[in-house]
């Protein structure tokens, strides 16, 4: 069994470890930054701030038989503010043509832009890697749970919702548009720019390029970067694709990832979510599993997977959930499908 759940100074441990084991500046591999991420984020679910951009949500995966945390995943309430601008540079094309030498050609340019009203991002999406490919569908819970209490919480977030992918790097582990645009007007490593972008871009704005950059000019390589995604991130992409996000013609500036929307309401889970009594029955056929909201004393926000049949009256589930399920979760309770 698993829970997911709101992460708890309790988890420092857990979540160093596991930031170990990834390369990932949404849980950097310093102990001391992420307890300041949980007590923001603890912050966070108990009396979230009306400046959306104060708060971030940490959820975690426990393991519950070795009481060991093995998944997390993130949402940023407000991405995009007047201090702390998103960028991203925005794709599009331009036809050049000469009646003179009777060509013409179409060129990718992109421009940067930013946003100081931004969306909501959901982001910081981490598995340990033993626990990856049980198929007990992990990863897509501890993704489908910022869902779930998004449709509990709906007033708490932005109407667009906003994720970021990551883009193949090369066999070297660098970013080729990085190489090819940043470092040029930077002077700086990758992962430099990006760690220093997280409190201060400025340099952004005054170092980067501010007029069209012609993709034709850049490296194959490069170009064939902006906008696609790392073959461990095509899971990542469909899923986002499947439930209603879209590709926006914008990629990160930096090592051009593709950025996909989707509004708040659209999104399949939210949309469908279910709002009822839990009932029990010997009886079910064709059960779907659900992530199902638990009412529970110890923390600010549990849930669960189950197995269920969605019916007029109630969520049934059958009896095996009655031992399993918290027994102050009852009355409605919110519910969607995985």
């Amino acid at each position: 069994m698993y829970l997911l759940r709101n992460a708890t100074l309790n988890d420092l441990e857990d979540l160093y470890e596991l930031s170990s084991k990834v390369t990932f500046i949404n849980l950097p591999h310093n102990k001391k930054l992420i307890e300041q991420k949980i007590v923001k984020s603890e912050k966070s679910f108990k009396s979230p701030s009306k400046d959306l951009s104060e708060n971030y949500y940490i959820f975690v995966l426990e393991d519950y038989k070795s009481k060991k945390v093995v998944g997390v995943s993130m949402i940023h309430a407000q991405h995009g503010t007047e201090d702390e601008p998103h960028f991203f540079l925005r794709v599009s094309q331009e036809r050049k043509y000469s009646e003179t030498i009777n060509t013409g050609f179409t060129h990718g340019k992109l421009k940067l832009g930013l946003d100081t009203d931004g969306p909501t991002e959901i982001g910081g999406l981490v598995i340990h890697p033993e626990y990856r490919g049980t198929g007990e569908k992990l990863g897509k819970q501890i993704s489908f749970v910022r869902f779930l209490y998004m449709a509990i919480h709906p007033k708490r977030f932005k109407k667009e919702i906003h994720s970021e992918l990551m883009p193949p790097f090369d066999q070297e582990g660098k970013a080729p548009l990085w190489e090819a645009i940043g470092r040029k007007f930077m002077s700086m490593e990758y992962d430099e720019a990006d760690i220093l972008s997280r409190n201060n871009k400025e340099f952004i704005l005054n170092l980067f390029p501010s007029e069209n950059i012609y993709m034709t000019l850049l490296p194959m390589e490069a170009r064939n970067a902006v906008g696609k995604v790392g073959n461990d991130t095509l899971p990542v992409k469909a899923m986002l694709e499947k439930v209603g996000f879209k590709y926006i013609n914008e990629v990160d500036p930096f090592d051009g990832g593709p950025h996909y929307r989707c509004d708040l309401k659209e999104i399949k889970p939210i949309k469908n979510r279910v709002l009822k009594e839990t009932k029990f029955s010997d009886k079910l056929e064709n059960a779907r599993p659900y992530l199902l909201e638990l009412k529970s004393n110890e923390y600010d926000f549990a849930a669960q997977l189950v197995e269920g049949v969605d019916r007029e009256d109630a969520l049934y589930l059958t009896p095996d959930y009655k031992n399993e399920l918290t027994s102050n979760s009852k009355g409605r309770l919110h519910a969607i499908e995985l």
